[in-house]
């Protein structure tokens, strides 16, 4: 990757991401990326011909990590760069369209989704342990969705000892639940069959969990969420007092070095038009 790269904004992913390319000998700057390789100011890191941006892209309509407006962003850089991000939103890319730039996202490849996927497995692991009172050995748990992190962590659970049923409304992925020997069940069809879980795991993105389900939950059932939109009514586990983990972002948070190794593999790749 012979192109000057910065990279704007983001967590320790993006400064372990700035140390490697670096390492690897590529021209790199950062802005407002604590221990980032080679800081510099604003108006000189958006001249880089490649433009890495954090993921997720934004919060509260900022930059991740920093203060700075995206539409502020856009106005500063041009339609010839190669700008990525990660998690990139519809409107967020409608907005960069509207300045003339192209925006790619790297969470769209298929090959870093399912490296991201791996530390997203172990850290939902990882998590349940710390809320837990008792070990997910023998514990019975609930998988909902069997996408990319629901295959690996149903997988990772099962080899620590834990009773894991996956559900999926594909009559496809069903069978490959039983091949593996997990229990099975249908997604649309869960209804008087929650009340023995201690933790239910989602990675579906849109609410699958709505009151009438929940009221079957355990009052000490531990429900921790993983897609991007709540598979849970949020306001009926307030009402009904449930244990709720929002774990976003796990990748960055339990394992950002290699989290950083998959985003480059895929950077380097785009950026050199090894596709």
């Amino acid at each position: 990757m012979a192109k000057k790269t910065g990279i704007l904004g983001g967590d320790a992913r993006m400064r372990l991401l700035s140390q490697m390319l670096a390492q690897d000998g590529y021209e790199v700057c950062t802005w407002e990326l604590p221990g980032g390789v080679n800081p510099m100011a604003l108006c000189d890191a958006v001249k880089a011909e490649v433009i890495v941006l954090p993921a997720p892209l934004s919060k509260d309509g900022m930059l991740n990590g920093t203060e700075l407006p995206l539409g502020e962003l856009w106005r500063l850089l041009r339609p010839q760069q190669q700008i990525y991000a990660g998690a990139v939103r519809e409107e967020e890319r409608r907005s960069a369209e509207q300045w003339g730039l192209t925006l790619t996202d790297l969470f769209s490849r298929e090959e870093l989704t399912v490296r991201n996927a791996i530390p997203t497995a172990e850290g939902a692991i990882e998590t349940a342990m710390h809320q837990l009172p008792v070990t997910l050995h023998g514990t019975r748990c609930l998988v909902v969705g069997f996408g990319r992190i629901g295959k690996l962590l149903a997988h990772d659970l099962q080899a620590i000892g834990a009773q894991v049923t996956v559900s999926a409304r594909k009559l496809s992925d069903l069978a490959w639940i039983d091949a593996f020997g997990y229990a099975g069940l249908h997604t649309n069809r869960l209804a008087g069959k929650l009340g023995g879980f201690r933790v239910i795991f989602n990675t579906v993105p849109h609410q699958v969990f709505d009151e009438s389900l929940l009221r079957e939950v355990a009052p000490d059932c531990l429900l921790i969420e993983l897609a991007s939109a709540s598979g849970f009514d949020r306001k009926a586990v307030e009402s009904l007092r449930l244990s709720y983990i929002k774990a976003g972002g796990l990748p960055g948070k339990v394992a950002p070095e290699t989290a950083a190794l998959a985003m480059k593999k895929t950077l380097c790749k785009l950026v050199e038009g090894q596709e």
